[in-house]
């Protein structure tokens, strides 16, 4: 079988592995793992094809460990119970175990007291979020490395290695850069695009035009350094915090023209309670519920619930009175401008107002620290209805 481009480069050691830097290099967490020849159980997660297996791989390569690789949705349970007599058999085995996000409870079940005795040691490998999505008994169990998305001097190291095994190929820097913006972070998407041009040539010269007939995907951002990838998540957020709704639209088009839903869904969450916040609070569950419901569609259909929020966040009115506020507080704590808590409100004490046993459930005492008693951290604005309407309550409390 001719194995792919992929394969063909996946790592034998962890110093093979490309970025990641923050769990592997000198004095970092996987390299003195391996350099303690000491492994424990663990999930990688992150997006598509930065590194997961390969980690997973190279540590057990290096290591020279027995493993087995299950992947929880294509393997049944008779092959988990092959591979727990395997592990009877060699006294200990690793299993990397691919999609254990969707792991389901008979599999767990049988797996965890192994888990527990060591005779397994597991490696699972998610491109969702295990505090999400993985039972808590598997999480506890294990310890939790999130990857990194590669930039695209990452992914062009990865192109410049693949050219060396690939013969007689012509290529130059302008189009590996190329094919690296085309990548979005995924390495294995880019080597699966060098090979697919390599052997779509007869003279295995791959230029620019070549690649485009290939792989039309527009390149909207993405430079060296990824500054053009946030100064569209910028214009992004900047458009909507403006109320600008064409210019709101134009760079979720480009953002999901790149397929980087999770940078949309990132943004429009911060921008709800940053931007919007207080003006109109029913934002925040919109955006969760129009994230679900893009997650349960994918693309390209999440494309509609999206431009229907992002429509709304743009009209919407808008205040950051909330979190100024929070900033003002956690300023002072920062500085020790703090206090005792007043003795009335603390947990011990017998003189505290019920506010619940007075008209309209409210009673004057003092809840600040003395030294702070008059600090005023909330600045109400008037954007919104909601907002005057709290001013109005706000102002009255504070009489």
């Amino acid at each position: 079988m001719n194995e792919p481009l992929a394969i063909k480069l996946r790592p034998t050691k962890t110093s093979e592995i490309i970025g990641q830097s923050h769990l592997i290099g000198k004095d970092k967490i996987i390299t003195n793992l391996v350099k303690n020849n000491k492994l424990f159980s663990m999930i990688l997660y992150g997006k598509p094809g930065i590194g997961k297996t390969s980690i997973a791989y190279a540590i057990v390569s290096e290591l020279n460990l027995k493993h087995r690789m299950l992947n929880a949705v294509i393997n049944n349970k008779k092959d988990f119970d092959i591979v727990i007599e395997e592990a009877k058999m060699f006294k200990g085995l690793v299993v990397i175990m691919d999609e254990i996000h969707r792991m389901n409870k008979d599999k767990q079940d049988l797996l965890l007291p192994y888990l527990e005795s060591g005779l397994i040691t597991l490696i699972g490998l998610t491109s969702s979020n295990p505090y999400h999505k993985i039972n808590p008994a598997i999480r506890s169990r294990c310890q939790i490395f999130q990857l990194h998305e590669l930039n695209e001097d990452d992914i062009a190291k990865g192109l410049k290695r693949a050219c060396k095994v690939l013969e007689d190929i012509v290529i130059d820097n302008k189009t590996i850069k190329y094919i690296a913006a085309s990548a979005s972070g995924d390495l294995r998407f880019a080597y699966n695009l060098l090979e697919v041009a390599y052997y779509s040539t007869t003279d295995h010269k791959i230029d620019l035009e070549v690649i485009k007939k290939i792989n039309s995907k527009p390149v909207f951002f993405h430079d060296k350094n990824e500054d053009g990838h946030y100064d569209v998540l910028s214009g992004f957020q900047k458009s909507i915090r403006g109320s600008d709704v064409n210019a709101s639209l134009h760079y979720l088009a480009r953002l999901l023209e790149a397929e980087d839903l999770d940078s949309i869904y990132r943004r429009m969450s911060v921008i709800a309670y940053e931007d919007i916040g207080l003006a109109n609070p029913s934002i925040g569950p919109k955006v969760d519920a129009c994230i679900n419901a893009c997650e349960r569609l994918g693309l390209p259909e999440a494309r509609i619930p999206l431009a229907a929020t992002i429509i709304e966040m743009a009209l919407s009115p808008k205040s950051n009175s909330a979190y100024m506020a929070l900033d003002m507080a956690l300023n002072d704590v920062r500085k020790g401008n703090t206090g005792n808590v007043p003795s009335h409100i603390k947990n011990s004490s017998n003189s505290y107002l019920y506010p619940h046993n007075y008209p309209n459930g409210h009673v004057k005492q003092q809840y600040l620290p003395d030294n702070i008693k008059d600090r005023k951290y909330y600045n109400p604005k008037t954007t919104s209805r909601y907002e005057e309407t709290l001013k109005s309550i706000y102002e009255k409390l504070n009489k």
